[in-house]
């Protein structure tokens, strides 16, 4: 057997593997055996000028390249992902700990992404207005930025990249991307299929780091947009710090994503749902659902079929067939337990305790079990702080005014649900409710392709969203001429006026 703790993962800049005179690394673990398998390298100073200069040197080329031969690297690399999808799911799992299933969902939503990014001629052309004025012409075109930095985060390494270097590229820029130094691997192996894709050297490139390569990708007088996703306050410095130097920024933080549970509501669909979106990816995804608001009346029944139901799963490494695999390292482990610590302190009842949970897996994993809490008081830090973990939390309410009030009172706004059987109630809850995705009788929202993904408040910070029409508006620039051709016949003379149109 190999052994894998020997494995360096190194950056992927103008075509091909880099190595790095920095001496920085970092560890590298597979969640489900608690082992350290692989180390990254850390970037430099000297890295980050060698990926910018890379992207620079690679836009020109590639901004002029047809559109037909742009779209045809994009339907190659849909088809190499589509083919080995199976390969990265692996990867996944084995740097991250989800669940091969939920890892090839991933992709999937990713591929998504690609798919529309195929299509990009339609949403990246321009327009013309004919004789506007007498002899005159308005038209515009969209041109690609240039150098675009992605930082993703740990809990999407393929699907997240994939939201938006397929539209960056589309469009015309090179990207430099910045994967999670917790699980690197997919960003490189997305590298590859691109080279094999045929897309010319340098038009991407994987630059592995932490905060010395987010700031210096932020502060390169040569990146022209940064795209960002995770948590807020990380979040916050990038859109602060990027927009200070007069990049374009987008930048998705956390959430605290709540689902309100009418007395009407089917209970069995609603368990369900709540556990899927609750323990997908042992919560470590800021589209989980983690606060179920739930009407009094149902709430004794709800919080039983929710026990009963997380009974039923199995916790174990994701290799095995299990439903839920572990977090993605032993401090985020311990993050996460101490939630359920402090919300029991402050009153909540431990419905379910997944502190010491029975696994199908190696004992050194870093395990935590699906949790429930019910009756979690909602000044406690618990119910306001984003946990990112298999930690579903009940309130009880006594109204839809006051659900809805709970939700709107945070200081997130990524994505809730409402589920109901009042086609009165559900049309209520998405005007009033100050939430980007909202999903009716479905827990998780996150929108299709040719929308686009974004939410509110301290969930999304700048204007753009991703993916979508938003997407190509984010990574394109738009020019509009004014053109008219005089008929030497007729030349107007001088008029010191100012122009209008006639």
């Amino acid at each position: 057997m190999i052994d894998l703790a020997t494995t360096t993962v190194p950056h992927w800049i103008g075509g091909g593997r880099h190595s790095s005179a920095s001496a920085r690394t970092a560890p590298v673990f597979d969640p489900a055996i608690g082992v350290q398998t692989k180390s990254v390298v850390l970037a430099d100073v000297d890295d980050v000028e060698v990926a910018v200069s890379a992207a620079a040197g690679a836009f020109p080329g590639w901004a002029k390249t047809s559109i037909a031969r742009r779209q045809g690297v994009l339907f190659a690399f849909r088809e190499l992902l589509n083919a080995r999808k199976h390969e990265l799911a692996e990867i996944i799992t084995g740097e991250h700990g989800k669940v091969i299933g939920d890892a090839t969902g991933e992709i999937q939503r990713g591929l998504e992404v690609v798919e529309l990014a195929t299509g990009f001629p339609h949403l990246t052309k321009g327009a013309f207005s004919e004789n506007v004025s007498t002899g005159v012409d308005v038209y515009s075109v969209r041109e690609p930025l240039g150098v675009v930095a992605i930082i993703s985060p740990f809990n999407f390494p393929a699907m997240v990249p994939l939201w938006f270097v397929p539209v960056a590229i589309a469009a015309g820029n090179s990207v430099v991307l910045k994967p999670s130094e917790k699980d690197p691997s997919a960003a490189l192996w997305l590298a590859e299929l691109w080279k094999e894709a045929g897309l010319p050297d340098g038009v991407f490139n994987v630059l592995n780091g932490d905060k010395s390569a987010v700031d210096g990708l932020i502060r390169h007088p040569k990146v022209e947009a940064v795209s960002f996703v995770g948590s807020t306050p990380i979040a916050q410095y990038i859109y602060e710090n990027s927009a200070k130097v007069g990049k374009r920024v987008q930048a998705f933080g956390g959430a605290k994503n709540h689902m309100l549970v009418l007395a009407d509501a089917d209970l069995d669909l609603v368990a369900d749902q709540a556990i899927n979106a609750g323990y997908g990816s042992a919560g470590e995804r800021c589209m989980a659902i983690s606060v179920v608001l739930a009407l009094e009346p149902v709430a004794d029944r709800l919080v039983a079929k929710l026990r009963e139901r997380i009974g039923r799963l199995r916790v174990g490494d994701g290799r095995r067939g299990t439903d839920m695999g572990p977090l993605v390292t032993a401090e985020h482990r311990e993050k996460v337990a101490s939630y359920i610590d402090l919300a029991a302190a402050d009153g909540a009842t431990v419905v379910v305790d997944g502190r010491n949970p029975s696994v199908d897996g190696e004992p050194g994993g870093f395990w935590l079990g699906p949790t429930l809490l019910d009756d979690v008081p909602v000044t406690s830090r618990a119910y306001t702080e984003e946990i990112f973990g298999p930690v579903l939390s009940v309130v009880r309410v006594g109204s839809f005014e006051e659900g809805v009030e709970l939700i709107n009172s945070g200081r997130f706004g990524n994505g809730t649900a409402i589920f109901t059987n009042d086609g009165g109630a559900a049309r209520r809850f998405q005007q009033e409710v100050e939430v980007g995705m909202i999903g009716i009788n479905l827990p998780i929202p996150v929108p299709v392709a040719y929308y686009s993904f974004g939410g509110a408040k301290g969930s999304l910070f700048g204007d753009a969203k991703a993916y979508g029409a938003q997407g190509f508006d984010f990574f394109t620039k738009e020019k509009t001429i004014t053109s008219r051709w005089l008929d030497p016949a007729r030349h107007g003379g001088i008029d010191l006026g100012f122009p209008q149109n006639d």
